[in-house]
């Protein structure tokens, strides 16, 4: 298999990368319908796009990785694997919330542009307590995978359901509160569950900037979002425990215990 994908990339006058790279390949795996293949500096989409992978370096700080993350980035800080127990994450331990704009733009449309909206559509969440109808993308199954969120949620214990019942927004065209970031709710791929018992780092920051980090959701609700291929807002230092997003590559890589270049 492997002879057969580096003569197919020879043969598409590609350049093939020195060495396999696990998170990369998770990547691909992850969006089969969007990305084709990597070179060592570049990702490549299915539509013929070249895009720079950048270097990921362990020494920037998450602030500027923040602001100037590359493809690799992404990966910079691992995510704990779908089921480990809650407990408070490091300082700067933010799995998944370090993100290349450019990256998601290409992946799910411009909504500052109306690119996003002609591919979201309404689905019913969670039908047998009252959800109503949400608004997802349908790029890389976005929708379908939150449909399936939808009805193992529908059975969880009755206590439980008032953490789910009423959503508090999925599509938004907006920029991730006090940057200009774009939200993964800019993309139609991220869901807010109920706002009365979410937690989130900014309004828990103490006067001399230090966060406690809090969390109200059940484990087994975060469970069901993660083995779906959404990670959960409660796993950053940074928390925002109401919020899921859809980042397949990162739950895979959780399951096969983080592994390296």
């Amino acid at each position: 298999m492997r002879l057969c994908y580096l003569l197919a990339l020879f043969l598409a006058g590609l350049s093939v990368p020195a060495f396999a790279d696990p998170k990369l390949d998770a990547l691909i795996a992850a969006y089969p319908d969007r990305l084709a293949s990597y070179t060592d500096s570049e990702l490549i989409w299915k539509d013929g796009t070249h895009m720079p992978l950048g270097s990921a370096r362990a020494d920037r700080p998450l602030v500027e990785l923040l602001e100037h993350a590359g493809i690799r980035d992404q990966f910079a800080i691992p995510y704990p694997l779908a089921g480990a127990p809650f407990e408070a994450p490091a300082i700067d331990d933010d799995p998944g919330r370090i993100r290349n704009d450019a990256f998601f733009v290409k992946m799910y449309g411009d909504c500052r542009k109306g690119q996003v909206t002609p591919s979201l559509r309404a689905i019913s969440w969670l039908t047998r307590h009252g959800g109503g109808t949400i608004r997802v993308t349908i790029i890389n199954g976005v929708a379908d995978q939150l449909e399936k969120v939808s009805r193992d949620l529908d059975m969880v214990p009755a206590e439980m359901i008032q953490y789910l019942v009423p959503t508090s927004g999925t599509y938004n065209c907006r920029p991730i509160a006090e940057t200009n970031r774009l939200s993964m709710h800019a993309f139609g791929a991220a869901i807010d569950i109920n706002a009365r018992f979410g937690n989130y780092w900014l309004w828990s920051k103490r006067p001399q900037g230090a966060i406690v980090w809090r969390n109200q959701i059940p484990q087994r609700i975060v469970e069901i979002f993660e083995r779906n291929g959404f990670i959960w807002g409660g796993r950053w230092y940074h928390f925002d425990s109401l919020h899921f997003e859809y980042r397949p590559e990162l739950i895979a890589l959780a399951k096969q215990g983080w592994p390296g270049d």
